[in-house]
């Protein structure tokens, strides 16, 4: 029988891309989200997994459920035999962190705390944890290794990552049983070729590509560039994206490096290339062929410079390396504005 993994918030955007893999691999995923970041779809079910369902021609089982509920995480193991866990679940956005740090604190803290708790009474001892490069702060050198010091965090969002990567490791210390993976990625963008899932935020996006990408089709004026007076190259911030697939991919090899009882190892996942602002903006103009206005604004709060990853340990040790490049990551964006443009023309 296929292996059974919980993947929580599995209907969003980076766990959904895994969930597709995971059954690829030969595993059986089980999701729990709450819709905080996932679209829902019919059957109450989210729609990035009902359109898994439909690329693959299979079933995925899902429950709605937020890791609060601790009662209700506990039916959920009782009702499975899982082999491991791959947390994504939690609020993201750097800026409204820094907004809302309480509930930053309370959701993906008490969480997290939740669940291993639940792992533990159910004898269930390995996790893939979705950390951030957020993790390292700011920058003392680049590119940034795992052996970059972690903790220094800007902002409330990163000092959860970090934060919860202290209680893994904590208990892989405690419990000689558990092993974990703690995947610190960068800035993931693109899509499934398929073009059935990807980014697709609700609201206004907290993330530069689709904010750029929703300028390029015309649903928003213009975008906002928060500071052009760092130290890089054009003025504005730099950083590492990788390709959503790739970093599925990641969290396959690293679910897989738990199967050898490897106690609690770190890895970067990004392809060792920083790209500033100016230059995504130029790559989705290319993209789409159509220009991207923009606004040079202040800094914002909890930002940084530069970010850009050294994956070489994952490469070595996970046998993982990124392969997509830039142009395939904007490819999905410009998908979707070629549909936008058939869909304007109809209406005309």
């Amino acid at each position: 029988m296929a292996q059974k993994v919980l993947v929580t918030g599995g209907g969003g955007y980076v766990g959904s891309h895994c969930v597709l893999e995971l059954i690829e691999a030969g595993f059986c995923p089980v999701v729990i989200d709450n819709f905080s970041n996932a679209v829902p779809g019919e059957g109450g079910v989210p729609e990035s997994l009902r359109r898994i369902e439909k690329i693959l021609n299979t079933s995925v089982e899902f429950q709605q459920l937020d890791l609060l509920d601790r009662a209700g995480l506990e039916d959920v193991f009782r009702k499975h035999a899982f082999t491991a866990v791959m947390h994504f679940a939690g609020l993201k956005a750097v800026g409204e962190s820094v907004e809302q740090p309480l509930r930053y604190y309370r959701v993906n803290l008490t969480g997290t705390m939740n669940l291993l708790e639940v792992m533990q009474a159910h004898g269930v001892h390995n996790i893939v944890f979705s950390s951030s490069a957020t993790v390292y702060g700011d920058p003392r050198h680049l590119p940034i290794d795992e052996g970059h010091p972690a903790g220094g965090c800007t902002n409330p969002y990163g000092k959860t990552k970090f934060f919860i990567e202290e209680m893994i490791r904590d208990q892989c210390r405690a419990r000689k049983e558990w092993n974990a993976v703690l995947l610190r990625y960068f800035n993931p963008i693109g899509a499934h070729s398929s073009g059935e899932i990807g980014e697709d935020p609700q609201g206004i996006p907290n993330n530069l590509m689709p904010y750029v990408a929703q300028v390029a089709i015309g649903r928003r004026e213009h975008l906002n560039v928060f500071g052009n007076d760092y130290n890089t190259p054009d003025g504005t911030g730099v950083r590492d994206y990788i390709h959503v697939v790739d970093l599925a991919k990641g969290h396959i090899a690293a679910l897989r490096k738990l199967q050898g009882s490897c106690g609690c190892k770190v890895y970067n996942l990004g392809t060792g290339t920083g790209y500033s602002v100016l230059q995504m903006v130029a790559a989705m103009e290319k993209a789409s062929g159509r220009k991207v206005p923009y606004r040079i604004g202040q800094r914002r709060s909890g930002d940084i410079a530069s970010c850009y990853a050294d994956p070489r340990l994952a490469e070595r040790e996970l046998g993982w390396k990124a392969v997509f490049g830039l142009d395939k990551m904007c490819m999905f964006y410009s998908c979707l504005f070629r549909i936008f443009c058939v869909s304007v023309s109809k209406l005309a």
